[in-house]
This record gives C-alpha cells, sequence and structure tokens, in this order.
C-alpha cells in the first residue's frame, strides 16, 4: 500500500467560474481559490508546481475539466488526471466545494483515485469535430421533420410518392411551393422522370393548400436546410484531412456489415488506433459501456442493462446494428436471432457489441479485415438441435416423420 502512496498530489473542485484547489505535500497543506480564465489558470500552474505538486487529479464535471487539462499538460507535471465523479461521490465526507477538493486531494494521496483515459490532443480535437457533425446531422433530420409537418398541414402528401422529400425532385418541388407556385401539373413536372411515380399520381399528391405563412416556412426550412448541408461538407472535408493517414484503417473497418464511412471515423475518433491500453476484446467492449452491468442481491442477480459509456460510440454502433441485421451475414443471423426473444432494440446493442469486438481485431492486428462466418452459420452449429425441434413440431401435427441425410452430389 505503501508504494501507492502520492506525497505531492492536489486536488481541484471545477466550477464554471471558480476551482477549488487543495494542495497535499510533506511541507504544505493548503487550499486556494482561482477563477476560471487562462490567466488563472496558468496562476493556478504556478502555484502548484511551486508547491512541489507532481500529481493533479480532477473531477470529470461537464466540460470545465478541458480547458484545464489542455494547459496542464503541457506544464511539468508528471501525472494530470480526470476521475470517474462516481468513483469520488460514493465515498462520505463532502460537503462544500473545500471540503470536495481536500476530500479529491487526500484520496489522491491514498493512491485510490483512477484516472480515465484522456486520449492525446490530436484524438480530442477530432472528437469534437466528428460530434459536432453528429450534431449538424441531426439536426438537419429535425428540420426535415419540421418541412414534413408543415406538408401534412396544407395536405400536400409528397412523401407518399417520393422516398427522399429532400432529394434533387423533392427539393425542386418544395422550392416550387415555397416561391408560390399551386398549379400541381406544373409540381409534377418538375419531378425527375426516373421517379417511379407516374405525372397524374404525383400531381394528384401536391394537390393541397399551401398558405402564405407556409409558403414562407418552406423557404426558411430549406435554406436551414441548404446551410446546415454546407457546414456538413465542410466538416467532412475536415475530417478526412485529419484522418488521411488512416485511409487503410478506413477502408478495413468498412469491411463489417453495417459500418460506413461515418461510423468508421466515428470509431476512429472515439476508440483511437493503438489498441495496446487494452488487453483485450472484452477490456474494450467494457470501457465501451456495451457490456451488461452486474446488479446483485440476496445472491439474485437482477437485470441491469449496460454500463454507461460514450453516447457518440454507442449511437453509431447501435445505428451499424440495426443496418447490419438487414444483411444476409453471420451480424445479420445474430440480430435476427436475438430480435425474435428479446427485441429489436437490445439485438441492436449486441450486434454493435460484436462489431465492436471486430474493431478491436482489425485495430490490433494491421492487414486484419472482417471475415464473416456466414448467414447459416447458427444453422450449421446446431444442425442436430434444428433437426430434432422440427421434428417434434411435426410429430406434434401427427404426422410420422423420418430423416434421412441426402447424399452430397458430385459436381
Amino acid at each position: 500500500m505503501d508504494g501507492l502512496f502520492i506525497t505531492h498530489g492536489a486536488g481541484l473542485d471545477i466550477h464554471k467560474k471558480v476551482i477549488v484547489a487543495t494542495v497535499l505535500t510533506p511541507t504544505v497543506t493548503e487550499t486556494r481559490t482561482f477563477g476560471t480564465l487562462t490567466e488563472d489558470l496558468l496562476t493556478l500552474g504556478d502555484w502548484l508546481l511551486a508547491c512541489g505538486v507532481t500529481h493533479v487529479a480532477m473531477e470529470a464535471t461537464g466540460v470545465y475539466w478541458k480547458p484545464v487539462v489542455n494547459l496542464f499538460e503541457a506544464l511539468d507535471f508528471e501525472a494530470v488526471w480526470v476521475v470517474n465523479p462516481s468513483h469520488i461521490k460514493g465515498m462520505p465526507g463532502r460537503k462544500t466545494d473545500v471540503q470536495d477538493s481536500q476530500w479529491i486531494a487526500h484520496l489522491l494521496r491514498l493512491g485510490v483515485l483512477k484516472g480515465s483515459y484522456i486520449p492525446a490532443r490530436p484524438q480530442r480535437e477530432l472528437r469534437e469535430v466528428v460530434r459536432y457533425r453528429k450534431s449538424l446531422i441531426q439536426a438537419r433530420a429535425t428540420e426535415a421533420n419540421r418541412i414534413q409537418k408543415v406538408l401534412e398541414g396544407s395536405n400536400i402528401k409528397l412523401a407518399s410518392v417520393i422516398s427522399d422529400v429532400l432529394g434533387v425532385s423533392g427539393q425542386r418541388i418544395l422550392a416550387a411551393l415555397a416561391d408560390g407556385e399551386t398549379d400541381p401539373v406544373t409540381l409534377a413536372r418538375l419531378a425527375d422522370e426516373r421517379i417511379r411515380a407516374s405525372e397524374e399520381t404525383l400531381a394528384a399528391a401536391l394537390r393541397g393548400l399551401v398558405e402564405r405563412h407556409q409558403q414562407l416556412m418552406l423557404k426558411l426550412q430549406l435554406a436551414h436546410i441548404a446551410f446546415l448541408d454546407r457546414q456538413i461538407v465542410t466538416l467532412n472535408a475536415e475530417i478526412g484531412q485529419r484522418l488521411a493517414n488512416f485511409d487503410d484503417v478506413l477502408a478495413r473497418l468498412q469491411t463489417i456489415p453495417g459500418v460506413g464511412r461515418r461510423t468508421a471515423e466515428t470509431i476512429i475518433a472515439e476508440v483511437g488506433t493503438d489498441m495496446q491500453r487494452f488487453p483485450s476484446a472484452r477490456q474494450l467492449v467494457s470501457w465501451a459501456g456495451f457490456s451488461p452491468a452486474q446488479k446483485e442481491s440476496a445472491g439474485k442477480r437482477q437485470p441491469a442493462g449496460t454500463r454507461k459509456g460514450s453516447k457518440a460510440l454507442r449511437e453509431a454502433l447501435v445505428e451499424s446494428g440495426q443496418a447490419a441485421g438487414k444483411t444476409r451475414t453471420y451480424l445479420g443471423a445474430v440480430y435476427r436471432r436475438l430480435a425474435g426473444r428479446r427485441g429489436k432494440k437490445r439485438a441492436a446493442v449486441a450486434v454493435g457489441r460484436h462489431i465492436l469486438t471486430a474493431t478491436y481485431a482489425i485495430l490490433k492486428t494491421p492487414g486484419t479485415v472482417y471475415q464473416d462466418l456466414g448467414a447459416d452459420y447458427f444453422d450449421q452449429r446446431d444442425r442436430q438441435a434444428i433437426v430434432r425441434r422440427e421434428t417434434r413440431r411435426l410429430e406434434a401435427l401427427g404426422y410420422r416423420v423420418t430423416v434421412a441425410e441426402v447424399a452430397a452430389t458430385a459436381s
């Protein structure tokens, strides 16, 4: 236990406007309060170094810890730790900001704190850009729903005859509606000739009553969609530039069913490419929050869902799991096998876990690509069980069943 003691440490309780710092060293035991401006943070860093502090610990409070870490990682500290609040709040004796910082410093001295994984600055910057792009994509989807609401309010059934309302044909029709065009035949002729619906069907769907305020709303919503599209294109270029040296990794990740370019970029941004910090795929899955949480009382295990992890990574993997569930692959078979008895949401999470396990192997070993086991993997593995089950079902219906294996024919 003595080897875990940190003799020169400091605990920080970080808030939006103030930081309370407590230093615990063999010669200094002091608590001070600082502001959160850049000059205040530099003053805090200088004071900690002057006190001989080698290790700094702080709670992961919102986003307020980020500027502190960004500045302190350039100073001469041996370690700057960001600690999960749940590892501290479960312990007694914390009531004020001063006591909070003192408690963190005390736990740091005892060596019972474990710092959360903080990636290097380039990966942190990539994370912010990728997550911001995701928020813009979600904002675009929300605006598309608002457009659909306006169309339904004016009894324009465009979504019933065109699969993508915001596609090329859809946007031409919407722009004409926003400009005041009301003739359904004229609007129908704006659609691309490749649209499956006939001109008469389109004209019938476009016969409605668009009021002046709805025209204004459509014009503003289309302008907002166009703005978001330009922003997303700009972010795509920035992300592509930052990942220019990872084209091989991105290509190999996309060999996994359900994983597209954006999902692969999200995986690299959230997980990174260095798997040395994860001894096995199980540790990666647990860190990402795809392992079942443990909840046991009086010897009985209770359902507790999965652990918390990166929200952005979880969303990306679950979406990929849903996409993989529609394929004739091993992952699709896993999805269909679970969806019937556990529900589609849990099945998507389970497939996301399989995707993350495959990701570990791909990132761990250069040149590795995904090798699909086949959509009939479970049928081949459980052949005898399937035969017995189906035989019992037929016998229950009153049939006499004789099973004989067909000899393989020579090709």
